[in-house]
């Protein structure tokens, strides 16, 4: 599990796919790998995906080709947002995030707005249940919080602090960017259907 509060900002270095997997090396050198280990966790632009290796600067994982193919953001000299996953015990400082991603969407508007930035993306038809005004819902591994929702897209707020730690600092529009709903809609989507 993860909070959505990124920790660094890494850049992919090597993509070097064999049959149906793809090693990603992401060079990292400002996120704390003193605690990680090979087979923990650490969300890549909120894809949660697993450590096989360790270096001075970063890491490697492994990406299935099902995941590339759902993804944004996996391509050499990419910026992403990184985040460790949770601890028993630590603080929950955005919402509670998977890592499992729903979708990608695409960044349609980037206006600044009285010191901040205004983001608006267009999501996919299936995911436009699950988003609500003042919900949350996770955008490359960021925790935002929805400010207005329109049929296919969504909007929400950045302020500086999370385009300074972010990679939304080097979005643009027509980027594509990973979508993970929030946690709870799906179960009580769960819970609804169940009882039909």
């Amino acid at each position: 599990m993860f909070t959505g509060i990124v920790q660094a900002v890494g850049r992919i270095a090597n993509v070097k796919t064999t049959g149906e997997t793809a090693a990603v090396t992401i060079q990292s050198p400002k996120l704390d790998l003193t605690d990680v280990a090979i087979g923990d966790s650490i969300a890549c632009n909120g894809v949660c995906l697993t450590v096989t290796g360790l270096a001075p600067d970063g890491f490697s994982v492994d990406v299935s080709r099902e995941t590339m193919n759902v993804t944004a953001g996996f391509v050499v000299g990419a910026l992403i947002n990184l985040e460790k996953s949770l601890r028993l015990g630590d603080r929950l400082g955005g919402h509670l995030v998977s890592g499992h991603v729903d979708g990608s969407g695409e960044i349609t508007t980037i206006e600044p707005v009285d010191g901040n930035h205004e983001i608006t993306i267009r999501f996919p038809a299936h995911l436009g249940r699950y988003i609500a005004c003042k919900g949350s819902i996770t955008v490359n591994g960021v925790s935002l919080t929805v400010n207005a929702v329109t049929k296919d897209t969504f909007s929400a707020n950045l302020i500086p602090h999370t385009l300074a730690v972010t990679n939304f600092h080097a979005v643009k529009v027509g980027d594509r960017v990973n979508l993970e709903i929030d946690l709870l809609a799906r179960y009580v989507e769960r819970l609804v259907n169940a009882s039909e």
